[in-house]
């Protein structure tokens, strides 16, 4: 197995708020939104049929699934619960994510008094930068990331011309606000940036914890663009 990579950075523990009570169905969805589960199937995913959808929901087996469409600007919500029986501690209790282009992660974790390291807790850019609270609810809950996010830009020759930038609420609390992702987020190597496409598909993880998902939605972000009368 590869060693572990640290930042070296010395992270203070976010503090724990309460973000309010779950609601009992998902939220809208915008007209103009891609929906890419509605608690029916998994279609829009490859490797989809690996996991398990009942009673509209979506639950993380076998393998990680990506999008079949490819986005770069976008924004994105899902909601997501950890299993209500705990199982594990740290970075083995109700672990997955959300990849970001396939490349940079938004760890999803059950971070509901279970200690561990404070960028790889729930809502931590992985590796990267803690969320500024810990907005969990209890095992069991529907949560609910809402993430903007500007894909990074590179240069002709390679170079990073802009670095990619998130926003997130978690819960419906900001946890992010413009903040630039260093690179990809991997557990044994530090963040770098590879030249790639500018828009890659979405992937969920698979970390070998049961974790259930429904109401996934992407809406590509296209900037108006306005012109002076001559």
């Amino acid at each position: 197995m590869a060693d572990e990579w640290k930042s070296g950075i010395v992270w203070p523990i976010p503090s724990v708020i309460d973000p309010g009570p779950p609601t009992a169905l998902p939220s809208p969805i915008p007209s103009d939104a891609i929906r890419l589960f509605d608690g029916k199937n998994l279609d829009a995913w490859h490797s989809g049929d690996k996991w398990l959808v009942h009673d509209g929901v979506a639950q993380v087996r076998n393998t990680d699934i990506t999008s079949r469409e490819s986005f770069g600007d976008c924004q994105v919500h899902l909601e997501f619960r950890t299993p209500d029986v705990v199982s594990g501690t740290g970075q083995g209790r109700g672990n997955s994510g959300i990849f970001l282009m396939g490349l940079y992660e938004l760890q999803i974790l059950d971070s509901f008094d279970n200690e561990t390291y404070s960028d790889g807790q729930c809502g931590a850019i992985y590796k990267q930068h803690p969320p500024m609270v810990n907005a969990c609810r209890k095992p069991g809950a529907w949560q609910s990331f809402d993430i903007h996010f500007q894909s990074p830009r590179f240069n002709p020759d390679g170079s990073v011309k802009r670095a990619g930038i998130i926003d997130v609420a978690h819960n419906g609390v900001a946890i992010h606000t413009a903040v630039q992702i260093a690179g990809t987020t991997a557990w044994d190597s530090p963040p770098q940036y590879l030249p790639h496409a500018a828009t890659l598909p979405l992937r969920l993880q698979n970390h070998g914890n049961p974790v259930e998902f429904r109401n996934i939605w992407v809406r590509p972000l296209v900037p108006i663009v306005g012109s002076r009368p001559q």
